[in-house]
Order: C-alpha cells, then structure tokens, then sequence
C-alpha cells in the first residue's frame, strides 16, 4: 500500500520555491490542493505564453503545478478563516505549508499554533527568504545575489552572472522535502507533528561547503573562473568542429591517458605531468588543448576520451537533452481534459511509484479556483447558493 496516496496536503503558494515542492509531492502521489487568493491568485499564473487562449494559466504556471487541485480563499475575512479551519479539520490536514511572509502567519490564522489547535499532530512548513523574525521579501536573484552564488559564477574578471536555473528557489524546495520526510518519519513513530522553518537564504549558503571552508579556515580566495575549475585542470569547455564539450581531467592518471593520444602528444610535458602544474598555466594549458578540439566534431572527441575512461560529454541544447535516451523514458506528460492540449513535464529526480503506476502521467495543471465546488462543497457540504454568495463577497 502506497502511504503518500492516504495524505492531503494544503498549501497557500505561489511563485515558485513552494509551488516547486508541492509539484514534487504531488508526483508522490499525495493529494495536494493550492491555495490562492481570490482576486489577486498566483502572479506566476499570467507569466509566459497564453498557451490555451484562457486567463491564468500562461506556460510558466504549467510547468510546475501539474498533479494539483486549485481553490481559492480570502484568508483575510474572517469567513475566509472559518472555512480554512473547517478545510484542516474535516479534510485532515497532514501537511501545511506557506510562502507567506512571516508577518502574516498570525494575521491570516495560518500560524503553527493556531493549526496545531485544530489537528495536534499537522506538519507546518513555513518557507521565508530569511527566517521568521525576517519580513523581508526575497526573490530568487536577490538570494543568489546576497548568498554568494553570483560572485562565483561568470568569467574570470568578468561581472557576476545569476545561475541557469534559480537555485535558491529549487534548492529550499528540495530542502523542504527532506525535512517533510523526516517530520512524516517523526511523526509515524511518535504521532507527533512538527513545526518546520525553512530560510531560502540559509538554505543557498549551504551549498558553499567549499568556498567558506577553504576562506575561513585558510585564508584562501575562492573567485569566480569561468569554465575552470579552482583545483583541477584541464577542465573546462572546449569548442569542436560542430558544437562544444565539456572535459574533466580529476587526477594525473587520466592526464597520463590523454597525451598518449597521438593528437594530444605535443602536450606531454613534464611540467603537466602533476596537475599543479597543469593549474599553474591553465590559461595556455587550455589554449593548446582548444587549438586541437576544434579540429575534430564533438562525437569523434567524446569516442576517444571514452574509450579511455576520461570523463566528457557534449554541451547539449534543451531539445537534445529531451531527446538523450536516458530522458525519453522518463518525462512526464499532463492533458487538459476540456482542451485535450497535452503538455510534457520535466522527469523527477526518481521516478516514484505513483508515477510508474499513472504511467508517468499527471492531472493537468488547476484552472484558477477550479475545485472550489468540488472541495467546498463535497467536502465541507457548502451549497451552490452558499458557494454563489462566498464567490459574489470574494472570499472565494
């Protein structure tokens, strides 16, 4: 039996780090439903296409909200808080998790200890920019910024450049899942729920294990380099013929294996034979090598530094990555039942058993408030007239 099917999780989000994780929860199988408010709903909802000719359901809200159902709710009114409370209650609520800041948790009735009131053993995530005493608002870049991230990705001498993916966003998220784990473990043996606070910002510094080691133990400089690697070379991108591939030399064995190649033996040197030699003219190291990639097409490169076990592959495109065979068989897809548009999603980081048993296949993203009739009123019984006179006050 599949334990995640049997759990509800009740999530007001939006943007991405917390809808992120809920997509993720979703593809195990739990029941979520997002939260939004009435009017304003999730900002992400109008970024991007307008892909099905509807409002509030543009490309970008698509790609990670698949496997969700959609309500909205004014949790400033208080009718809006009676029917949250009656949601927590009577659907049992197991998780519940915000992107709120921190100054509204008592203000809209969501704090811990207003939930724990209602269902003692609910998991409570609250997920900030920078902790709960912290009402600052973050965004992705702004993180990646102040974190550290930026300062070490760009070129050499170059200016800072923000990271091809939002890291702190997707990074707390996978944070966040770890800990929902843990506290689902706790809770499993102890029957006690938790309380769970996530910083965004600390959660981005966590991934400098290296850079604030080697600066505050050892004085040591960490800078941004471009391609380059700080301790080892050559590694680096390196153009060919038809495109680019990335090479990664890790130890002197496999430099060795490189300059037995009759096109790399102008570089058996010994002044590289070590690879702090090889760190110390880097620059030129790299020219050199350059100067014969381009020669060759990326598939003849990669051939040859397979076949002795040196570590390279191509720089591919978005569409070639969707078409590597290691991808094909493990994307997910969504169709919209009223449209038939069919949508595919980016593959999990483990395929799930509630994904294998769907036939990688998710419920397409929630219209805007789509399950207000089917949550409000199959669950909590609020009638069609009840349900009209909530939507005319907008509190749903």
């Amino acid at each position: 039996m599949d334990l995640f099917k049997e759990l509800t999780v009740l999530s007001l989000e939006q943007a991405t780090v917390l809808p992120y994780l809920t997509y993720r929860l979703a593809q195990d199988g739990m029941r979520v439903i997002r939260l939004e408010h009435p009017v304003y709903g999730d900002p992400n909802r109008l970024i991007g296409d307008d892909v099905l000719g509807e409002e509030r359901v543009n490309s970008y809200f698509l790609c990670i909200n698949a496997g969700k159902k959609a309500l909205t709710l004014d949790l400033s009114a208080p009718e809006g808080q009676e029917i949250f409370k009656r949601l927590v209650r009577e659907m049992k609520v197991d998780i519940f998790a915000t992107n709120q800041l921190p100054r509204n948790y008592r203000k809209l009735g969501i704090d811990y200890e207003s939930l724990k009131a209602l269902k003692p053993d609910i998991i409570w995530l609250g997920v900030s920019g920078f902790g709960p005493e912290c009402d600052e608002a973050a965004y992705d870049p702004i993180l990646q910024a102040r974190s550290g991230l930026m300062a070490l990705t760009g070129e050499k001498g170059g200016d800072p450049q923000v990271l091809g993916v939002p890291l702190p966003d997707l990074g707390t998220s996978e944070h966040s899942y770890g800990l929902l784990m843990k506290a689902l473990y706790q809770r499993q043996a102890t029957g006690e729920g938790a309380c769970l606070h996530v910083s965004m910002f600390e959660s981005s510094v966590s991934w400098l294990s290296v850079p604030i080691t080697l600066t505050r133990s050892f004085g040591k400089t960490i800078q941004r380099r471009g391609n380059t690697h700080e301790f080892f070379a050559p590694v680096s991108v390196y153009p060919t013929s038809d495109g680019y591939i990335y090479l990664a030399v890790g130890n002197d064995r496999q430099w060795r294996s490189i300059v037995t190649l009759e096109m790399f033996k102008e570089l058996d040197k010994p002044e590289y034979a070590k690879n702090a030699g090889r760190i110390s003219d880097v620059e030129r190291l790299n020219q050199a090598i350059q100067a014969v990639t381009r020669r060759y097409s990326a598939e003849e490169l990669i051939a040859v530094f397979k076949s002795i076990t040196v570590p390279v592959g191509k720089i591919q495109s978005i569409p070639e990555v969707i078409e590597d065979p290691l991808v094909q068989n493990v994307l997910l897809s969504a169709r919209d039942p009223r449209t038939g548009r069919e949508i595919t999603l980016a593959p999990p980081p483990w395929m799930t058993p509630f994904l294998k048993e769907s036939g990688r296949r998710m419920t397409f993203p929630p219209r805007f408030g789509e399950h207000n009739e089917e949550v409000y009123g199959g669950f909590l019984n609020l009638g069609r007239e009840t349900l009209k006179a909530l939507s005319e006050k907008k509190i749903i």
